[in-house]
């Protein structure tokens, strides 16, 4: 006999009043839609194709929801309350009652915690799960956002009164905003008493209508082991009962047992749906889900596709969240994408959250050229499960700087230990270098010379051929590892050549370096990698000049490095450039109350730049937000400032994003990167602009300009002016060489106090000959020869298995410009949190360390909410790993602190970093003086006056 089970859902309780939730941040990824997608837009506004799944109308347990009954039930918690009606002739700002309907106004608010109640006491039950929602606003004195909470007060009189936290949202002035959470009571209290509060004191709240519904009983009987983080959210999920609760996105959709004369049928169960007449990439099949996902909550979606029909074998198969936020606004959330054929079943499966309220959502299928089926076996969706951290990988004995390659020097005057990849030509020969190349000798330190001999390599009918040597067994995993060499390339090459140091790592290939030859001299190629499973088979191959051309090789090295030793370095580097000597000198006091007094000196902000990337979602999440403006100084908008953002379809201009996020950072000291205003490659360009004749592109490029510099003159101190020329030339080639200049030009005019980047990617890591400093440098001088304004030079670091003196190495070359340079979009991945945590020590030091670099931005740190995989430094629910806290403790690094005594001369010495400080100074007779003062930029001591009048 089964015992029959009765399962609680429940919030924490809290038993103070001053208190942040428990509650961990969540974020997830946004996607942008073309032109097309648009229609599918307008066809869920038109409720055309979607088939709602909440049909029951529950019973609302909040009496007068609306306040079309006044403030019946409801009661201002030490403050006040009042309904702005049509009628009134009231409105704060923009929220006119005429227009939006009638509101209360909460008003002389002294605390955080006033706001409005009432009493549900009765009409709650324990174990149950209760829906909020409730649409608010603030208004008055308000900066930036604003934090808005549901409460429950629970009262007996037997034991203090707690409070359980609901839900909390941010809110900015005068837009109302969905305010959705869920609670559940365990007991039921004498009294349990909703309300909502949050805002500061002397700021309005405004209330236009709070329901709160039963969401679900507790079920008497579940399977065995079952709990609710198990519970599939989606109905009829694999077709048993026909298409209910399905419909088709645009298309129709049909129930099968099996097609194509009985060769596809399901994997799993006994049906499966196809979406049909498909006519645009968007149409497929989808379920609603409205009320089921929260905010700030991981779900997994694993999907069973394949696709069928048009002649099409095979095709990118995606899931996407379409969400529509309380103020309409729609938001597309990328959730998995896999590569679908037409002969077997695949699974697609991903992560996502949502960070703000919604007012609806939809789960769908889509992807496929038109004309081709999607076929659908099951959909489940449930709460992700947390994956445990990774331990640190034990490396016994890694050998840094020992090579792991046989045969290097050639000593024997053979080529043992290697052999011909193809059917090429090996032999040994004289005459290479004797020295290190630079990059190796600034990893190695002292060592022996090279033996002078090299490899020739003949006979290349192929450009992967080359020498190559097996390396299965000498590779160890999670540890980095660098490649140097010198090469070479016979006389009879009649353009540019690549040649490459590549490994190939059972099926993948791995880029180990490459270099662009021009010329008959020997060239270094620097690189790094690292393996992060053991492989079957590995080995290192040179490749990459056409057929025909002849290849010398000479001194292939692979050493693992040791990079605690190289920060080791960078500490002490550190300490020359970023520290300076400081001399306290204090007066306004008796001086015999200041000699040998106590001075305390604590660095309370690092002047060095730290900033992220943020988007607009990832603002409604007010914990994102938290970490954010704890964290960093600086910002730059992932998508928003981007033209296919602002003006996806000619004329229809979107800056609400970009303003609210601007808002956010102006409002608390963020400064800001405009990133971008163009971007030259082709694939980033909408389709309007791309159809468009010369004249008319001329046209629209400058309305772009005068649009968005003109809107944020003074606002953003950097632009990246057009986003990766080294790497794309659509403007170039419709408009002429000299638009960029133009375009550098006419940003200066129209905003003379933004700094103006060139941005591109692989300058550092020695991997792209198209983006090597030599090219950049050459592509930076001719812009400013051709009087383009170019004032900052922007590296992207989007980096793997960073090594230090190749990253170095670039930022040597590129510093003799003379100008600033930053990494604007830096990120680092690695499967294990260590090893990432590893790699972003690597390159935060290495910016930190060299007098080039005057800032670094992370190209974001939440986890869904990052272009990469594996890159993330704070959790999906809010937790912070490894590499997060790695992030912290560098930064802590970056803070000076010093203790001691005045002198009889009434100073303190110490040396610190640049930035702000605070002092406290305490006399022997215990009295204590708090002051702060700022470390500035310099190479000399620098003598700060520190005023003590009236200790």
């Amino acid at each position: 006999m089964k015992r029959f089970t009765v399962c609680c859902f429940s919030n924490p309780i809290h038993k103070t009043r001053n208190r942040n939730s428990d509650k961990k941040p969540r974020n997830s990824m946004e996607i942008s839609r073309n032109d097309n997608e648009e229609h599918a837009k307008q066809n869920n506004n038109n409720n055309n194709n979607v088939t709602p799944v909440i049909g029951s109308d529950r019973t609302n347990v909040i009496v007068n929801h609306d306040f079309s009954l006044g403030l019946h039930s409801w009661h201002p918690n030490c403050c006040e309350a009042s309904v702005v009606t049509a009628d009134s002739g009231i409105s704060h700002g923009v929220l006119d009652p005429s227009k939006c309907g009638s509101y209360v106004v909460v008003e002389n608010r002294k605390e955080t915690w006033q706001g409005l109640e009432q009493d549900i006491t009765n009409r709650v039950k324990p174990c149950c799960l209760y829906k909020v929602s409730a649409t608010v606003a603030v208004s008055g004195p308000v900066q930036g956002l604003v934090e808005v909470m549901a409460t429950l007060k629970l009262e007996n009189q037997q034991s203090p009164t707690n409070y359980q936290f609901i839900a909390k949202t941010c809110v900015f002035k005068e837009k109302w905003v969905r305010l959705e959470g869920m609670f559940a009571l365990q007991s039921l209290p004498e009294r349990v008493v909703f309300y909502l509060e949050g805002p500061s004191p002397g700021i309005d709240l405004l209330i236009q209508s709070v329901t709160i519904h039963l969401e679900s009983e507790p079920e008497l009987e579940r399977g065995e082991g079952v709990t609710v983080e198990d519970e599939n959210l989606v109905v009829n999920p694999n077709f048993e009962d026909g298409l209910n609760n399905w419909s088709g996105r645009s298309c129709k959709i049909v129930c099968h047992d099996s097609i194509a004369d009985g060769k596809i049928v399901p994997l799993s169960g006994k049906a499966f749906a196809a979406a049909t007449e498909r006519t645009q990439n968007w149409n497929g099949i989808q379920q609603e889900i409205t009320g089921k996902v929260e905010r700030k909550r991981v779900y997994e979606a694993t999907a069973i596709v394949r696709i069928y029909g048009n002649n099409v074998t095979n095709a990118t198969v995606q899931a996407t969240l379409w969400v529509q936020n309380p103020n309409q606004r729609d938001q597309y959330i990328g959730i998995a994408n896999v590569q679908a054929t037409d002969k077997e079943w695949i699974q697609c499966k991903g992560k996502f959250l949502l960070n703000g309220s919604a007012s609806r959502v939809v789960i769908y299928i889509e992807g496929p050229p038109p004309g081709t089926d999607i076929l659908l076996n099951s959909l489940t969706l449930k709460h992700a499960e947390k994956i445990p951290p990774s331990p640190r990988p034990p490396i016994e004995n890694p050998a840094f700087g020992v090579n792991i390659l046989t045969n290097s020097q050639l000593t024997d005057g053979t080529t043992n230990g290697w052999f011909p990849l193809g059917n090429c030509n090996l032999s040994v020969a004289e005459g290479s270098p004797r020295i290190l190349p630079p990059m190796a000798r600034e990893s190695l330190g002292p060592h022996e010379p090279l033996s002078g001999r090299y490899m020739l390599v003949t006979n290349r009918t192929q450009t992967w051929m080359g020498p190559a040597q097996i390396i299965t067994d000498k590779l160890k995993v999670f540890l980095t590892y660098q490649i140097s060499v010198w090469v070479k390339l016979g006389s009879n090459i009649n353009s540019p050549q690549n040649v490459n140091v590549a490994l190939g790592i059972d099926s993948q290939w791995v880029n180990g370096g490459q270099v662009e030859i021009n010329d008959d001299k020997w060239h270094e190629i620097g690189g790094s990698f690292r393996i992060e499973k053991q492989p079957s088979k590995a080995l290192v191959y040179i490749q990459g000049p056409s057929s025909g051309v002849d290849l010398m090789v000479a001194g292939l090295q692979i050493f693992p490095v040791d990079r605690l030793a190289r920060i080791k370095h960078l500490r002490r580097q550190c300490d020359k450039i970023r520290r300076s000597d400081v001399i306290l000198k204090f007066s306004g006091a008796d001086a015999s109350k200041l000699s040998g007094a106590t001075v305390k000196v604590r660095q309370t902000r690092n002047s060095f730049p730290v900033g992220t990337c943020i988007s607009r979602s990832s603002i409604d999440n007010e914990d994102f937000v938290d970490f954010f403006l704890k964290n960093f100084n600086w910002a730059v908008f992932g998508n928003e400032l981007k033209w296919y953002w602002t003006e996806p379809e000619q004329g229809k201009l979107n800056y609400q994003d970009a303003d609210d996020m601007l808002n956010l950072c102006s409002s608390n000291n963020i400064e800001t990167r405009g990133h971008c205003i163009f971007w030259e490659v082709q694939a980033t360009v909408q389709q309007w602009i791309q159809k468009m004749n010369q004249n008319d592109l001329n046209t629209a490029v400058q309305n772009r300009l005068t649009g968005l510099l003109n809107r944020y003159k003074g606002k953003f101190k950097h632009y990246d002016v057009n986003n990766e020329m080294l790497h794309g030339s659509f403007y170039q080639d419709k408009l002429g060489k000299d638009i960029r200049v133009n375009m550098f030009k006419t940003a200066h005019q129209l905003d003379p106090s933004a700094t103006l980047f060139v941005n591109d990617y692989h300058i550092e890591d020695g991997c792209d000959p198209r983006s090597c400093p030599e090219k950049y440098i050459d592509h930076i001088l001719d812009l400013q020869e051709k009087g383009a304004p170019v004032g900052g030079i922007g590296i992207q670091g989007h980096i793997d298995s960073p090594v230090g003196p190749i990253v170095c190495s670039a930022l040597d070359r590129l510093g003799i410009l003379g100008l600033p340079i930053w990494f604007t979009e830096l990120d680092v991945s690695s499967i294990n949190e260590h090893i990432r945590g590893d790699d972003l020590e690597v390159m935060m030091w290495e910016a930190f360390g060299h007098p080039a670099v005057e800032g670094i931005m992370l190209w974001g740190f939440w986890e869904l909410f990052m272009s990469r995989d594996n890159s993330h430094l704070v959790n999906a629910e809010g937790d912070v790993n490894e590499a997060g806290k790695r992030l912290l403790a560098v930064k802590k690094d970056w803070l000076s602190h010093a203790n001691g005594h005045i002198d009889q001369n009434g100073a303190f010495a110490f040396r610190g970093y640049h930035g702000n400080y605070a002092v406290e100074v305490i006399t022997s007779s215990s009295q204590k003086v708090l002051k702060t003062f700022v470390v500035e930029k310099g190479d000399s001591a620098q003598v700060i006056t520190v005023d003590l009048q009236g200790l």
